[in-house]
């Protein structure tokens, strides 16, 4: 039995052993085909014997030879076989992956010149190779082989590497793609960026971030989803983000704050339109996580959308982004998003007070879902963006095309309770005063409608007192709480219903004030006429019995709220008694 099994194996082992000297035979025939073509290209070349073909690419023309080309190019062979003139003399590959001047190395392959296969012309190459048909079915350790080896052992052991190659694949397709050239720059870029990310290999530990920032936006977006597949974490990701945006938007978003240079503001439609889809690229990449960009950052990123018009959407997205941050906002990022890249002009406010309403929103939405008060919650966030806002109206204010209706929508956005002084505003008013000198009295008025003057500190109240650039109200209302404090200085203690009882005496008396005012001018008025038809008709007859108006001047003396000395209209008597003279006053800051 032994003997048969034994016997049996011989004609198996037999035909292996044909088969592998089969093999050895095919590989040196192929190796002497290539030797034998190698000398024949050196004879040929330094011969000079002439081209028998010309091969175009585009604008470059190669003067060739029919023998070189067709021993390891099977499409150029197909092409010669199946001509239908006699002789082909021409050949037009203008659509050959790569161009000339990858036409240009797989040539030098066919001649047996030789060549370096690097990180660059690796991905072209091999897209080349497979378009020319140059496999082993041709000829043993054709490019295609050679490339594949190169990418597999080179080019894609390292992150540097494969992102070359996978930036190189940008010229190249789609033909890199069905090749899944990409595909496998991708995946091992992805591996090893998120190993990096775990496990450091050297300083500074961020360096991977500056090696993406070489590809197109697309291949990076893909790397990006690729990451957050594997599970990345989301600072990586988002500090990867940060980086490309800075580098590849670097002349308007430089340094997180804005400062970009002007002058180097895209105006080429097409320049603009390809950024304005890098920024949407960007935009879209943004991880789910509110939190992980600085909001500067995004109000950087905000301005460039605004300036390139993009899309509704991605201007709400990045909105949406800086109100849930807002409260770490500063004046510079709410500028970022107001001024040209000069900064010459106001180019953009409905961002700002868009941002600003739907931070107050949220802000309502929560207290009335916890039941709290908005009081309370303006106390912590709501207070710092009041602050900000005010800062940023004293910014803008000097600017001719800010008007009041700007101007005042702003400021009103803020609710009343989130200012506890209003110092701020009161200094935006006055720049806005101050930059606007024509406007009138009414309009005047409007403006500093925004202002509670009792929420005003001592220091502004003197600088209130004395501006003469506010309106009358306001000064009236300066100085009658400076008096009023002076009166209720020995009482250092207030409660809130003393506040409020003093505010609305305050605004009372004010109010008295200015119709007092108002019933003088109308009955300095009237004399003046009663005089002059006394002037025409006789003074006689007029002097005798008393008039409506004479009535009128002796009631409205009675009605005056300031009587003995006291604001309070509690003191008016009736006609029957006998009035004295009250002694004039007139507020004072003493």
């Amino acid at each position: 039995m032994l003997s048969q099994v034994k016997g049996s194996s011989l004609p198996f082992s037999s035909c292996k052993l044909e088969a592998d000297r089969a093999m050895a035979t095919s590989k040196v025939n192929s190796s002497r085909i290539s030797l034998d073509m190698e000398r024949t290209a050196e004879w040929i070349l330094s011969q000079g014997i002439p081209s028998d073909v010309v091969v175009k690419v585009g604008e470059a023309s190669f003067p060739l030879h029919k023998f070189m080309l067709v021993a390891k190019c099977n499409y150029i062979r197909k092409l010669v076989m199946e001509s239908r003139e006699r002789d082909l003399t021409r050949i037009d590959l203008s659509n050959i992956p790569g161009g000339a001047a990858i036409f240009k190395k797989a040539v030098e392959f066919c001649y047996g010149v030789n060549f370096e296969i690097t990180v660059q012309n690796a991905a072209p190459l091999r897209c080349a190779a497979e378009y020319l048909q140059m496999t082993d079915h041709s000829c043993e350790e054709n490019l295609v082989g050679r490339t594949e080896d190169f990418l597999s052992h080179v080019g894609l052991s390292s992150l540097s590497g494969s992102l070359k190659v996978l930036r190189s694949c940008e010229d190249v397709l789609p033909l890199a793609e069905e090749l899944k050239i990409v595909d496998r720059c991708i995946d091992v870029a992805s591996l090893k960026v998120c190993k990096e990310v775990d496990f450091p290999s050297r300083a500074p530990t961020n360096w991977w971030m500056e090696e993406l920032t070489i590809l197109d936006a697309t291949f990076f977006g893909r790397i990006i989803r690729a990451m957050r597949a594997r599970g990345a974490k989301t600072a990586a990701l988002a500090g990867a983000i940060m980086k490309y945006t800075e580098r590849n938007l670097r002349d308007l978003v430089r340094d997180h704050s804005g400062n970009g240079n002007g002058s180097s503001a895209p105006t080429d439609p097409n320049l603009m339109t390809g950024q304005g889809e890098l920024v949407k690229s960007i935009v879209e990449l943004l991880p789910p996580e509110k939190a992980a960009f600085p909001i500067n950052f995004l109000c950087c990123l905000l301005r460039y959308a605004i300036y390139l018009n993009s899309s509704i959407g991605c201007k709400k997205e990045l909105e949406k982004r800086i109100v849930a941050l807002l409260q770490h906002v500063t004046v510079d990022d709410l500028l970022v998003l107001s001024f040209t890249y000069d900064g010459e002009r106001l180019f953009d406010l409905d961002s700002v007070r868009r941002i600003i309403t739907g931070f107050v929103e949220k802000k309502k939405s929560l207290a009335i879902f916890n039941a709290i008060d908005l009081t309370e919650v303006c106390s912590s966030y709501m207070q710092r963006v009041a602050k900000i806002v005010d800062m940023y109206l004293g910014e803008i204010a000097i600017y001719s095309d800010m008007d009041i209706s700007k101007f005042n929508g702003i400021a009103n956005l803020v609710p009343k309770g989130a200012r506890k002084v209003d110092d701020d505003l009161y200094r935006a008013v006055d720049i806005y005063l101050k930059a606007h000198p024509n406007l009138d009295e009414l309009e005047r008025e409007k403006v500093c409608s925004v202002l509670d003057p009792l929420k005003l500190s001592g220091e502004a109240w003197l600088h209130a007192s004395q501006n003469k650039r506010l309106p009358v109200q306001i000064v009236l209302h300066a100085l009658y709480y400076d008096q009023l404090k002076l009166r209720s200085a020995p009482s250092e203690s207030h409660t809130k219903q003393d506040s409020a009882t003093t505010r609305s005496q305050v605004l009372a008396d004010v109010s008295l004030v200015r119709e007092n005012e108002e019933l003088r001018s109308e009955l300095t008025m009237m004399k003046m006429y009663i005089s002059d038809l006394q002037k025409r008709h006789g003074a006689n007859s007029l002097q005798r019995r008393p008039t409506f108006f004479s009535s009128m001047s002796k009631t409205l003396g009675k009605l005056n709220p300031f009587r003995h000395g006291s604001k309070d209209t509690s003191n008016m008597v009736d006609d029957s008694e006998e009035v004295k003279k009250p002694r004039r006053r007139r507020f004072s800051i003493s």
